[in-house]
């Protein structure tokens, strides 16, 4: 952790119960948009389907022959004729 995210940490450590909001308020002000909704998005508890995990194991098997590595993002375009 970088000395200054350390210190904002132990800073907020120190900001009383009553203030918490305010600062919290301030925090999400200063975030862009798409991470501040991904904070706030909801967890996903939707239970996988039997066909997902399969796929799912299809793919993990298909990373472990192609020793742990998936396809360049050039050569993946290619593949969808979109280069």
């Amino acid at each position: 952790m970088s000395e200054t995210r350390q210190h904002a940490h132990e800073l907020i450590d120190h900001i009383p119960e009553t203030q918490l909001s305010t600062a919290v308020g301030l925090l999400e002000k200063i975030l862009d948009p798409v991470t501040l909704a991904l904070l706030n998005a909801p967890i996903d508890d939707e239970p996988e389907t039997d066909e997902e995990k399969a796929e799912v194991a299809e793919a993990h098997e298909w990373l472990k022959r192609n020793g742990g590595k998936g396809i360049p993002h050039d050569e993946a375009m290619r593949r969808l004729g979109l280069d």
